[in-house]
C-alpha cells in the first residue's frame, strides 16, 4: 500500500467519500450529508482523506476553534477508515496526518467523541495517546 493523505476543503470534494462516512453513521442519508456539509464548509470545517491510489480508503472531519478550558483546539469528527483497510495502520497514519496539522496551526489540544459501543475506537484513541477526559451530553430537540 502506499497511502497518501489529502486535506479536503471543499463540499465537492468530500461528498465523493459519503460510503466511508455511511459506515460511521449508516442514518445518514446522502441529501443530508450534502445539506450538512454545506452549512459546515463555511465555518471552518475540513477533512483529512487517506488514498490507496485513486481509492478514498478513511476519512475524517475536523474543525479548528478555541475554547476557554483548552485553547485553540483541533476537533476531530466522524474519524472512519474502510472496513477493508483496518487494523493496518492506516488510522494511525491519519491520526498522525490530523495531528500534525493541529500542531501547524498553533493548537493546544486535540479532542474527539467516540461513541460510547465502539470499543475498538477507544482502544485505538487509548493507545495513542488520548485520555476519557468527560461525557459528552446531547439533548435532542427535533
Amino acid at each position: 500500500m502506499d497511502i497518501t493523505i489529502k486535506k479536503l476543503t471543499t463540499v465537492d470534494e468530500m461528498l465523493l467519500n459519503y460510503n466511508l462516512i455511511a459506515q460511521l453513521s449508516p442514518q445518514l442519508k446522502e441529501k443530508d450529508h450534502q445539506r450538512l456539509l454545506t452549512q459546515m464548509v463555511p465555518y471552518n470545517y475540513y477533512q483529512a482523506a487517506a488514498y490507496d491510489g485513486d481509492t478514498c480508503i478513511a476519512v475524517s472531519g475536523y474543525w479548528i476553534c478555541t475554547k476557554l478550558y483548552s485553547g485553540k483546539y483541533m476537533e476531530i469528527d466522524n474519524f472512519v477508515v474502510g472496513e477493508a483497510y483496518r487494523s493496518k495502520g492506516v488510522g494511525k497514519l491519519l491520526l498522525d496526518w490530523m495531528i500534525n496539522e493541529a500542531k501547524e496551526n498553533g493548537c493546544q489540544t486535540v479532542m474527539l467523541d467516540a461513541y460510547v459501543e465502539n470499543f475498538k475506537a477507544h482502544r485505538f484513541y487509548y493507545r495513542e495517546g488520548f485520555i476519557a477526559r468527560g461525557f459528552h451530553y446531547l439533548k435532542r430537540l427535533s
